[in-house]
């Protein structure tokens, strides 16, 4: 990777993070120009477009992310999301079921946040066993810091260790009740193992906590529209 593709990545997903959608897609669409090898920058422009209103961009954009990653649960939810809201149901089901069945298979020290962004490089490409390591380390030098802590239950999830990702967004979500993000990604753990019921609830309780969260609406809405369906 490049500096000019690196900085880049960096401002994109520092917009991103801050939500200032319109500087981060200018960052990251610079980004796939010169290398199309990060799954969650096309999955942060998938959300952008489809707040835009650009479908067809959004779902292009989540289908680059699972070509890059299969296993990205995140990328494969707002893919079904997409098809869902331009009438493709068939295809919204079988996304869905697929990220279902997927969920059940088992499957000098450096600045932490450094380490952090490391890990997040190597989630981007699949390597989780790697990301783990490095969010591990970064966790030893900031315990309290449940963004990472996030992060690592992420890594677990998408490596197909449900149990542990589990036990990292609980631990966040215990620690910091009002980091939402955290409680976001714990529904998404227990959607993928099958439990329904539970995601439900934790994304209730983002929406108690923040009237009008987006992506926990898009995930309810997603969840229940296939429940009537199914």
């Amino acid at each position: 990777m490049d500096d000019f593709v690196r900085e880049m990545l960096t401002l994109g997903r520092s917009y991103f993070q801050r939500k200032q959608y319109h500087r981060a897609e200018k960052y990251l669409s610079q980004v796939v120009e010169r290398n199309q090898s990060f799954a969650d920058v096309y999955n942060m422009l998938g959300i952008i477009y489809h707040g835009q209103g650009h479908y067809v961009r959004a779902q292009r954009s989540f289908e680059a992310a699972l070509k890059v990653n299969p296993a990205y649960t995140e990328a494969a939810l707002n893919l079904a999301v997409i098809y869902n809201d331009v009438g493709r149901y068939q295809e919204a089901r079988e996304v869905y079921h697929s990220a279902m069945k997927r969920g059940r298979v088992e499957p000098g020290e450096l600045d932490p946040m450094v380490k952090a962004k490391i890990g997040d490089v190597f989630v981007s490409s699949g390597r989780y066993e790697e990301a783990i390591g490095e969010y591990h380390r970064a966790l030893q030098l900031c315990p309290s810091f449940v963004d990472l802590r996030a992060k690592l239950g992420a890594a677990f999830r998408d490596k197909g260790d449900k149990d542990a990702a589990i036990k990292e967004f609980q631990r966040a979500v215990e620690e910091a009740p009002q980091y939402l993000p955290a409680r976001v990604q714990l529904g998404l753990a227990f959607y993928s193992l099958g439990n329904v019921t539970e995601a439900i609830v934790q994304w209730e309780e983002v929406l108690a906590r923040s009237p009008g969260n987006k992506t926990a609406e898009m995930y309810l809405a997603l969840v229940r529209d296939a429940e009537k369906k199914s």
